[in-house]
């Protein structure tokens, strides 16, 4: 596999007339590496794959890939191909002039354009294809000729803005697959922006989850799963999304306990950042941790609603003081609203937020 060029953005200034969007914001990409941009709309992260494509001007700071400054340079010059949200395909062309009209433009000879797209339309999987208009197409395959246009580039970084956003869910979840495909095939350089975490987890190497212009981790999907930084990552990735119960940390016994939504949590289990506080703090717990059955420290949740999923079902419940919570069971269960049934929440499966600036504590 041959090696690929890193992206590198140092201390990033953008502004749109007086509106501040990024400021001081630092990222290392590595070669080959498939990074995520994940967070709200509004958040800044297709501004920022704008900037690093040389669509949006920055008002201070530096933009290198492959060791080369293009802060200034022009798009076509950066080393770059990117696939847009739209498809952007011209409909009275073909898809196989589509895929060609760049390197056309480029005046690449036209055996090697012949080359390229060939290999594209195999890799993608639409050489039946290539002779059709885009009227002809579904939008799946108007996706995938949209990568295929930007494939045919042969360069290093691949930039993709919320690419599957117009498609239908099962559409989403192919293409997600193809994409993950096609990053281990070329090895290249990926830098993926969208607003779904399902999309983030399955598909990145390492996740910059983005709030306000500022990133608030940069982590694998792993360790964001597990081990959010703050109060806002816990609740933006995960599906369904995390549990909140306000409440206190107190030390019974020499042992940290957390007390909230009449409940008496253990902590002995759970890894803190630092010393052990005291004081108000928030506890989150996923709800596919939520241990149904009797333990020692189980409570009687009373049951609301129950979501059937299929293979499992969704329950929300309240807790003896009155906070709604969540948990996944596999199966259809047999829970119906109105039960209650025994609930815990292993202390080494909940996140714990300080109440003041939502960090983690």
């Amino acid at each position: 596999m041959n090696a690929q060029p890193g992206v590198s953005l140092r201390d990033i200034k953008i502004m749109f007339g007086t509106v501040k969007v990024l400021e001081g914001l630092d990222l290392e990409v590595a070669p080959s590496e498939f990074l995520v941009l994940l967070g709200p709309s509004g958040c800044g992260k297709s501004t920022l794959l704008n900037a690093v494509a040389g669509l949006v001007e920055v008002r201070a700071g530096q933009i290198w890939i492959g060791g080369k400054n293009v802060t200034w340079e022009e798009p076509k010059d950066r080393g770059i191909a990117m696939v847009f949200q739209s498809y952007a395909l011209y409909p009275r062309m073909t898809v196989r002039q589509n895929m060609s009209f760049g390197l056309k433009v480029a005046g690449t000879p036209a055996a090697e354009i012949e080359r390229r797209v060939g290999e594209a339309a195999e890799l993608l999987r639409i050489g039946p294809l290539l002779d059709r208009r885009p009227s002809e197409l579904s939008g799946g395959q108007r996706q995938r000729v949209a990568i295929g246009r930007a494939l045919v580039r042969k360069v290093g970084v691949y930039l993709f803005d919320e690419p599957l956003s117009n498609l239908d869910a099962q559409l989403r979840a192919e293409l997600r697959v193809e994409i993950k495909r096609l990053h281990q095939q070329l090895g290249a350089t990926m830098i993926y922006v969208t607003h779904d975490q399902i999309e983030a987890l399955t598909l990145a190497d390492r996740i910059a989850v983005m709030h306000s212009g500022v990133i608030q981790q940069l982590d694998t999907p792993a360790r964001i799963y597990r081990e959010p930084k703050n109060r806002f990552v816990a609740s933006f990735v995960g599906s369904p999304a995390m549990n909140f119960i306000d409440g206190a940390i107190s030390t019974q016994a020499s042992a940290p306990v957390f007390e909230g939504g009449g409940l008496r949590i253990p902590l002995a289990g759970y890894v803190f950042a630092a010393d052990v506080p005291a004081g108000p703090a928030t506890l989150g717990i996923r709800p596919e941790h939520v241990t149904v059955g009797p333990a020692p420290s189980a409570f009687e949740a009373a049951v609301e609603i129950v979501e059937p999923m299929g293979a499992d079902s969704l329950v929300w419940c309240r807790t003896p003081g009155g906070t709604a919570f969540s948990l996944r069971l596999s199966g259809e269960g047999g829970i119906r609203p109105g039960d209650r049934m025994p609930v815990s929440f292993p202390s080494a499966a909940v996140s714990l937020f300080a109440k003041a600036d939502g960090a983690r504590l």
